[in-house]
């Protein structure tokens, strides 16, 4: 099987099972988006968008959560784990975005990668959702599910992951595949107890055929 091939057959799968995969995190403005990506980190989007929605309530503008004491926003934050770095977070975020951006989070990778809590994982979700902009962001999920596949080196960095994906897959489709790769990972390709008796990759994944010997 050539690498194109397989990448089809890849895709022609994640077609099937996640025709309509998207971001799972709710908002309402760009913000919002941010933030949520932020909080995100090491725990599920269910949680974060329990938390969000009370949060985004109580400070329904940039400028009153850039005003918020952090002990607030602990408080709201706190299900979610790691609650007092990330509500500081929240609130750094918040100021500079309204002291140097007029309350706009910019399409702007150098700039969003400045930001309290963002990195280039969550400035690609943000970019890829917000501004559409093409990009793979590299996740626990995509990550184990690309290395499966080997569509990427076991030892390879999140970096390295990335690179990977964005020489093997079509431009055009690298907001679907994080998207796929996602759910997929979330829901089948699981870190422990995956489903692979109905899995239809399953001759092409290391994890299973390691699991046969």
């Amino acid at each position: 099987m050539t690498q194109k091939e397989k990448i089809n057959r890849i895709s022609n799968y994640m077609n099937n099972l996640f025709p309509n995969a998207h971001c799972e995190l709710e908002y309402n403005k760009d913000y919002e988006l941010l933030i949520a990506i932020v909080l995100s980190a090491q725990t599920t989007d269910k949680r974060v968008n329990m938390v969000t929605k009370i949060l985004f309530s109580k400070y329904p503008t940039l400028e009153e959560l850039a005003e918020a004491k952090t002990e607030d926003i602990e408080k709201i934050i706190k299900p979610i784990g790691t609650f007092k770095k990330k509500s500081i977070f929240v609130k750094e975020i918040a100021t500079r975005l309204v002291k140097e951006q007029n309350g706009i989070v910019p399409n702007n990778r150098e700039y969003l990668e400045t930001l309290s809590g963002v990195g280039r994982k969550t400035t690609n979700v943000f970019l890829s959702e917000y501004y559409h902009v093409p990009s793979i962001a590299v996740d626990t999920h995509v990550e184990r599910v690309s290395k499966r596949l080997g569509l990427a080196k076991k030892t390879d960095t999140v970096k390295e992951v990335e690179e990977s994906l964005m020489k093997k897959i079509p431009k055009k489709n690298w907001i679907k595949t994080h998207h796929q790769f996602i759910f997929f990972g979330r829901y089948h390709c699981k870190a422990i107890k995956p489903s692979c008796s109905n899995c239809q990759l399953k001759d092409i994944c290391s994890h299973h055929q390691e699991k046969k010997k």
